[in-house]
């Protein structure tokens, strides 16, 4: 029995059975690694002692599965989220050494249902990219093509379970950082409301834009770690007063679409390549067969989405990363004196694209020009937002590709920011208005790369989003729980 090729629902069957334990799980999954990371580089810190101690205790938990519905199963983290002793870089030459003492809370549950953490996986710094070209560490390769990118910025942990590394993974999003990478590699990714999914201990991209989600080969996967990492959270002022989100009951019970009424803006999505194109159809027919009733609608504000984005997410940057200074934590760089220091620091700490970014949103928010980017910017992401408000008065969820294109080639635009940001168009506006969105996988390229589209709900709607992605599941298994051959 191959191991790696089993998801956190299978595996979790498995040990309660006895059938296999939780060290050889851990085991088999550490060789997959050895042997295939090194082509795909998804790993930044792969923790190989702590995750054989957590194996053997996990021992004790795994038949009390309310208690511990994660013991025994491998979780990579992405390397955003801090961990207690284990290294955490963000990506960046800044925070190469720093070893966090905390957990985020996303992990501390994790470890609380009995999940072993297995490693930190790679990602673009800071989380700012689309392509996992702008590590520090080296780019990531995408599993089912090794010249192509596996989008960003949580490109190792789309990369890691695609390839079989690990089951499941956590990424973050801030404008499509979990859903185009699952879309590029063929998974499972959601993007919880903000404020479903604690932030607390996420290394800050743009506070009103990011969360923390799920990555996984299936729905059933995505459910199980959401219900884990969701709920209120005191140590986040931003987490919202609901309670743990349980959407497995809906998963397994969701056949049919019968009732369902699913928006489409069409005008959005002339940016979209034919072949993008074709399988998006596709998906459309397979959910009129479901029963849904799926009709056009307009979102006149999304095409301005990009635009609003790239303000608004690099002037709360500029504002984040004013604490990597060379004096708390983290790089430092001695210099003649303290703006010497802060010079030099930051000029070799930071990368191209992460500076690109804070000059991007300092400028926005200089005096004389905050009213005519930052504050107009803002006034255009209210107008997302009601346009997502109107549609939903009337439908239940908006369908969309999660990427315009499949997976491109590692370095094909990594000199045209402009184009690579446009990579983000179809994702950006579930991050402005705050809504959830899952990418699923709904086909193939002729080259063999995935493709992927998503369903985005109203506010706190997670249980639609699962309803309407379970039955798309169960009509086209044959999209999930696949592993990239390399």
């Amino acid at each position: 029995m191959d191991l790696y090729r089993l998801g956190a629902w299978q595996l979790r069957e498995l040990l309660k059975k006895r059938e296999v334990s939780p060290l050889e799980v851990v085991k088999a999954l550490l060789q997959r690694i050895k042997e295939k990371d090194g082509r795909i580089n998804a790993f930044l810190t792969v923790d190989e002692e702590g995750a054989l101690e957590q194996a053997r205790r996990s021992e004790a938990l795994i038949q009390d599965v309310e208690q511990y519905p994660l013991a025994g199963v491998p979780v990579g983290i992405k390397d955003v989220l801090v961990t207690w002793g284990l290294r955490t870089t963000a990506g960046s030459r800044m925070l190469e050494n720093f070893v966090p003492p905390y957990d985020a809370t996303a992990v501390k549950r994790l470890k609380e249902a009995g999940a072993i953490i297995i490693g930190k996986l790679n990602m673009d710094e800071f989380a700012m990219g689309s392509s996992n070209e702008n590590s520090a560490f080296g780019p990531v390769h995408n599993p089912y093509d090794l010249q192509r990118v596996p989008g960003g910025s949580s490109g190792g942990s789309a990369a890691a379970v695609a390839a079989g590394l690990v089951p499941v993974a956590l990424g973050s999003d801030t404008g499509g950082s979990i859903r185009q990478p699952a879309a590029f590699c063929g998974i499972v990714g959601l993007k919880p409301t903000y404020g479903r999914v604690s932030r607390f201990g996420l290394i800050a991209f743009a506070s009103s834009l990011d969360q923390v989600g799920p990555m996984t080969r299936n729905v059933r996967d995505a459910a199980l770690l959401y219900r884990v990492i969701s709920g209120h959270d005191p140590a986040d002022s931003t987490s919202a007063q609901l309670p743990p989100h349980d959407v497995l009951d809906v998963v397994e019970n969701s056949q049919s679409l019968k009732g369902l009424k699913i928006a489409v803006p069409w005008k959005e999505l002339e940016g979209a390549d034919e072949i993008v194109k074709d399988r998006f159809e596709r998906v459309v027919e397979t959910l009129r067969s479901l029963g849904a009733e799926v009709g056009e609608v307009e979102m006149p504000s999304f095409r301005y989405a990009v635009a609003v984005y790239y303000i608004i997410a690099p002037s709360e940057a500029s504002s984040n990363l004013a604490r990597y200074d060379g004096v708390k934590y983290g790089l430092r760089i001695e210099g003649e004196d303290l703006v010497d220091t802060y010079f030099k620091t930051r000029g070799r700490g930071f990368g191209r694209e992460v500076k690109r970014r804070i000059m991007l949103g300092t400028y926005a928010l200089s005096a004389g020009y905050y009213d005519a980017y930052y504050l107009k910017a803002q006034r255009v992401r209210t107008l997302i937002k009601q346009d997502f408000e109107n549609v939903f008065a009337e439908h239940d969820l908006v369908i969309m590709p999660t990427s315009p294109t499949p997976a491109f080639k590692i370095g094909e635009k990594i000199q045209d920011p402009l184009t690579m940001y446009l990579n983000d168009i179809f994702t950006i506006p579930a991050n402005l208005a705050g809504v959830p969105a899952i990418s699923l996988p709904c086909g193939f390229s002729p080259e063999g790369l995935p493709v992927g589209f998503q369903f985005m709900g109203p506010l706190f709607k997670e249980d639609v989003l699962f309803a309407a992605a379970a039955a798309y599941e169960k009509a086209r298994g044959e999209y999930f729980n696949r592993v990239a051959e390399i």
